[in-house]
């Protein structure tokens, strides 16, 4: 297997809709292409993520009919993220930051993700003697100037001037767990990813990752973006455990493993017609020129998914 993909959910809640329709997609890709496909559970939050839940992603992608060739604790490479670190600090990289979320929020600057974007007060701050471990505040990372032009496989435009558009991001936040983007970066480039196939809420995100892997030496894998399942009910915004969506073990309740793959299969375009079918069944005739590209508004009526508004 010379192509290597992930899915990597992150484990601070039960798997909705848009996570199984995630992981589905992500794993048709892979097994289409004879690619490795791991399942790499996000939990370096503390706060929000729990053993439990990453038991119970897993319970959900396995309940759908998902198989992965490795699976991985993004918590068991907290070395590999210091690691990452000690280079970024070598490098001149790295500033502690002491702006809350609320400071940034009241500057009023929109970041290109929709988000604020950080203003740059604490940029000239160098890191406290003894280094970056010995930092109180958050750490984050100075981007590059200029335009990173970037496109992902299927033509999605994401150039960004990132310092520009999103600003540093805390790569250690300040009760010192990794955040996200460096996380992510760090651990793609350890396991070797090649293909990286995620929604389209996280396409801003793409030009940040480019430049820490740029800064951290590490090679860029091929991005795709898919659509995403909105809700209607409260503006178009993706569904989501932290909006109250509908959670897979109500699903379970209402529809069968293959029943749910079916019906996910026909949102996507890849299925008009089966009422059930297991995920193998979709892998011979995969092709990303079938999968629909504008986002879909479902409804949960308390006993099935409905289509809003296409």
């Amino acid at each position: 297997m010379s192509e290597r993909t992930r899915f990597a959910p992150t484990t601070s809640g039960p798997a909705h809709p848009g996570t199984l329709l995630a992981a589905l997609l992500a794993w048709l890709d892979a097994r289409s292409r004879g690619a490795q496909f791991t399942l790499r559970l996000e939990d370096v939050d503390p706060i929000r993520c729990t053993p439990a839940s990453a038991r119970d992603m897993t319970a959900a992608l396995r309940w759908l009919g998902l198989d992965w060739d490795a699976q991985e604790l993004q918590s068991e490479h907290r070395a590999a993220h210091e690691a990452a670190l000690d280079r970024l600090a070598a490098r001149g990289l790295l500033y502690p930051c002491s702006c809350s979320r609320a400071e940034i929020a009241r500057k009023g600057v929109r970041a290109a993700d929709g988000g604020w974007r950080y203003g740059e007060r604490c940029r000239s701050r160098p890191l406290p003697p003894g280094g970056w471990r010995h930092a109180v505040a958050s750490l984050r990372a100075r981007m590059p100037e200029g335009r990173i032009e970037l496109r992902d496989e299927s033509g999605l435009e994401l150039s960004q001037d990132v310092r520009i558009e999103m600003g540093d991001p805390v790569v250690r936040r300040r009760d010192g767990a990794i955040a996200y983007h460096l996380a992510a970066v760090v651990d793609d480039g350890r396991a070797g990813i090649t293909r990286v196939v995620r929604g389209r809420d996280l396409a801003t995100s793409t030009a940040t990752h480019v430049a820490l892997q740029r800064a951290l030496g590490l090679p860029t894998p091929v991005y795709r973006h898919h659509f995403l399942l909105l809700e209607s009910s409260d503006g178009g915004r993706k569904l989501s455990k932290l909006h109250g969506s509908v959670g897979w073990s109500e699903l379970a309740r209402a529809y069968r493993p293959g029943e749910l793959c079916a019906l996910l299969a026909r949102l996507a375009g890849l299925a008009p017609e089966p009422t059930s079918l297991e995920p193998a069944a979709l892998i011979a005739r995969f092709d990303w020129a079938r999968v629909r590209t504008r986002d879909l508004w479902l409804h949960w009526t308390g006993s099935a998914l409905a289509t809003a508004s296409t």
